[in-house]
């Protein structure tokens, strides 16, 4: 057979088989997937292959039921156990890309159930020519122009550089029937005519290898992209600093990159936080707007994550940071903040015996100067704080000054005694109530991980 060698090549190349997987093949019914199964069945003993077929009825016709029975007819003759599953396909938007949705959630989920550790789906060479023209059309960009991904996660695509002539004579010289969907003809749907009128008259006016040349195209695109992928995650791996629902990532080491490698490190960031969003070229821009200088002033939403520049920092997360709320502080005691995963201890300590701690997690006061209730809480509008040694200045300003990130501030624990702030917790004391010679009783404030 001489498709079989191709294939086979195919899958070596791509690394998509080592042997003895179980293979869950999507078949429609048409001539592509039922060409999948028959060549799979055929490697299925050298490579040790467990296979098993999952057809996806997307109720679109009345008559898909019929299609449902093909399949299950072409299982059992070829040996392979057969499962149907009917999906719903919501309205509105593209009826095209929600049932590939629909399809693809369907097959993940079969997939997990038999165990499979690849999906094997029918895309052909022809198949990847269109999405190359119809994304040319669009605008895309390079990852857009390197068309499918011959693997991606458990999904394999074995005959994406097999042309669909020859998988439709093979299951003639098979004696392997295949059903048409009338869908393929209707002209509503861009990729239809591409398939039936702009790629033909290509081939007939400019090149008669036109699948070939844009199949080669999106093959050096893919490699540019994987190339990119690679050195975008060392990035990633280099300056992200990850924390409770985010990812932190320096302004300037982003700057330092190539813009492309900037964008990508960005966008496998937001990828990592579970974004299953479109991230396509319109989305590489946004994001490169924090690389602008100056960067936006405010946060901005992608594809459900948030992105946030200040002071010199990236922030990608999927929901903002929670607030501290106010609480009276046990004197002598520990009082837990679990807001910021921090528990605030107060401790009463002979002065005579003390030494003034140089941690910025503990903060010492003359507790007969500091007056009560002591209270921790969140910064306020309009704060104002009176730093040791410096004059008095609005809390906000001295934040930005201390280079105190945006997405922080209401997380600083800000202690105030007597309606004063005396500490911002792990950063400033305030002036008020120094230790000094005639302190008898110190109070000490320490900031203590909540694990501990």
């Amino acid at each position: 057979m001489s498709l079989l060698p191709a294939v086979a090549a195919t899958i070596r190349r791509h690394a998509m088989l080592a042997g003895g997987e179980t293979v869950l093949v999507a078949v429609s019914g048409g001539a592509d997937s039922v060409a999948l199964l028959h060549l799979l069945v055929t490697l299925r003993p050298a490579w040790r292959l467990t296979l098993h077929v999952l057809h996806v009825d997307h109720r679109l016709r009345a008559d898909s039921a019929r299609d449902a029975e093909f399949v299950r007819s072409l299982g059992l003759r070829l040996g392979v156990p057969v499962d149907v599953t009917a999906v719903e396909v919501p309205a509105g938007g593209s009826l095209e890309a929600a049932a590939r949705a629909a399809r693809h959630a369907a097959l993940e989920a079969c997939a997990e159930r038999i165990g499979a550790g690849r999906i094997a789906l029918g895309h052909t060479a022809d198949d990847q020519a269109e999405t190359v023209l119809m994304r040319v059309l669009s605008g895309a960009g390079l990852r857009g122009l390197a068309g499918i991904p011959a693997v991606r996660g458990r999904i394999i695509r074995p005959l994406l550089e097999t042309r669909h002539a020859a998988l439709v004579a093979e299951l003639t010289r098979a004696g392997l029937a295949w059903l048409e969907d009338p869908s393929n003809r209707d002209p509503k749907f861009l990729r239809n005519r591409i398939r039936h009128d702009l790629l033909p008259f290509l081939a007939a006016e400019y090149n008669p290898d036109i699948v070939g040349a844009l199949t080669r195209a999106a093959a050096a695109a893919r490699e540019s992209v994987d190339a990119l992928d690679r050195v975008a995650t060392g990035a990633l791996e280099r300056l992200a600093s990850h924390g409770p629902e985010g990812i932190t990532l320096p302004l300037d080491g982003l700057r330092r990159l190539p813009a492309p490698v900037a964008a990508e490190t960005l966008r496998q960031a937001v990828a990592r936080l579970g974004s299953r969003g479109p991230l396509r070229a319109w989305a590489h821009r946004i994001l490169l707007r924090t690389l602008a200088s100056p960067p936006p002033r405010r946060p901005f939403i992608l594809a459900g994550v948030t992105v946030e520049v200040s002071t010199g920092q990236v922030r990608l997360a999927t929901r903002s940071l929670p607030a501290l709320e106010p609480r009276v502080v046990a004197v002598p005691g520990l009082t837990p903040l679990p807001e910021i995963g921090l528990v605030l201890g107060a401790t009463l300590v002979d002065a005579a015996a003390y030494a003034t701690p140089r941690d910025p997690r503990r903060a010492a006061f003359d507790a007969d100067l500091t007056p009560e209730p002591l209270v921790v809480r969140a910064r306020r509008r309009g704060d104002r704080f009176s730093p040791f040694g410096a004059p008095p200045r609005r809390l906000k300003t001295f934040l930005i000054n201390a280079k105190v990130p945006r997405w922080e501030r209401r997380r600083l624990p800000v202690v105030e005694a007597g309606g004063a702030i005396v500490w911002l917790g792990g950063l400033r004391r305030s002036s008020l109530a120094p230790v000094t010679r005639d302190t008898r009783r110190v109070l000490q404030l320490e900031l203590i991980p909540l694990a501990e």
